[in-house]
């Protein structure tokens, strides 16, 4: 069976997804595409794809059996809530929504229908390293987790279109989501500090560092630098009881030159996580040619926009911002808190 799909903005994520499942994977045709700008849209669509006017008539049609939003994040509740009242599954995005109340909207739209049908693009727990780590703490060997040092660098950003708010309500996501899934913990507060500027960022509030309270009392500290100069660097080490264990620094060919030996750093975000984005989509492929969801769910995006909040907050008070989430519905499985000491 292949899986017929409609894809939702046509910008360049949505562009690289439709590469990717028209010309990397199988199992999945794009039979629509839609965009705000038609034009783009238009050259985007495979052969024999369909050009939809809107997301509306896109999510509507009968052509079409799931669907992919890559589409501007304000615009991804309405379109998510219709996905999940014509029971499509739906790959989102992040973020899944921008603000608690639509993550709410769209969870309670999910529990009601009673099955999962989304699956949020936090694409780091497809990535085969970040499985490795998640590995070695589940097995309990090095004892409990303690601190999760994770790393977050850009070599810059487009100047104008990142703005100081998106180290904490974009760029974060990431690491608030990988934390809670390696962790198997959930975030209970934020604290947010900000160092020396950097000159390379204009007057752009960069670099940021957070640290995340979880709830079994463990922390993380996320280092937010988006103006690094010298590649996408992505870094992760936890410590445990008993030990220590850390990503890889990959990809990492080894380069011997007049200039020495270096090992040379990924240039962007697709280099590092290709496989990664590959992976995620073979698997929501199989998911969603059975009617349902299993990757990264709504509760997780609901959990990624409070710590975005809450670090928002942080930022502007000084403070330790707490995070308060609603009681985790049966629908995305047991509670991952644990109680703090």
């Amino acid at each position: 069976m292949t899986l017929q799909v409609g894809v939702i903005g046509t910008g360049m994520i949505g562009q690289d997804h439709i590469r990717r499942l028209t010309k990397t994977l199988s199992g999945a045709r794009i039979v629509g595409v839609t965009d705000i700008d038609q034009a783009r849209a238009a050259a985007a669509a495979p052969e024999g794809a369909e050009v939809f006017t809107t997301p509306t008539a896109l999510i509507a049609s009968k052509e079409v059996q799931a669907v992919v939003i890559c589409s501007w994040g304000p615009a991804h509740e309405e379109q998510l809530l219709a996905c999940i009242a014509a029971g499509k599954p739906v790959f989102c995005e992040k973020p899944l929504v921008t603000s608690e109340a639509a993550a709410l909207h769209v969870m309670e739209a999910e529990v009601t229908h009673g099955r999962r049908l989304v699956q949020v693009g936090f694409m780091r727990r497809f990535d085969a390293d970040y499985r490795r780590l998640k590995a070695v703490v589940d097995n309990g060997k090095l004892g409990a987790p303690l601190m999760f040092h994770s790393v977050h660098r850009n070599a810059s950003v487009p100047e104008g279109l990142y703005t100081s708010e998106m180290p904490l309500n974009d760029t974060l996501v990431h690491d608030a989501d990988i934390s809670r899934w390696l962790l198997s913990d959930e975030v209970a507060g934020v604290e947010v500090r900000v160092p020396r500027r950097s000159s390379r960022g204009g007057e752009l509030r960069d670099p940021v560092f957070v640290l995340l309270h979880m709830a079994s009392g463990a922390l993380v500290d996320v280092e937010i630098s988006v103006n690094i100069a010298y590649g996408y660097d992505i870094r992760g080490e936890v410590s445990c009881e008993a030990g220590v264990v850390a990503l890889p620094n990959r990809p990492a060919p080894m380069i011997s030159d007049a200039n020495g030996i270096r090992q040379a750093i990924p240039e962007d975000w697709r280099e590092r996580f290709i496989e990664a984005y590959d992976q995620e989509f073979r698997e929501w492929i199989v998911a969603a040619s059975r009617g349902t969801a299993t990757g990264p769910s709504t509760w997780d995006g609901y959990a990624a926009t409070l710590v975005a909040d809450a670090a928002l907050r942080a930022v502007a008070s000084g403070l330790l911002e707490p995070v308060n989430m609603v009681a985790k519905p049966a629908l995305y499985g047991p509670p991952t808190a644990i109680a703090a000491e």
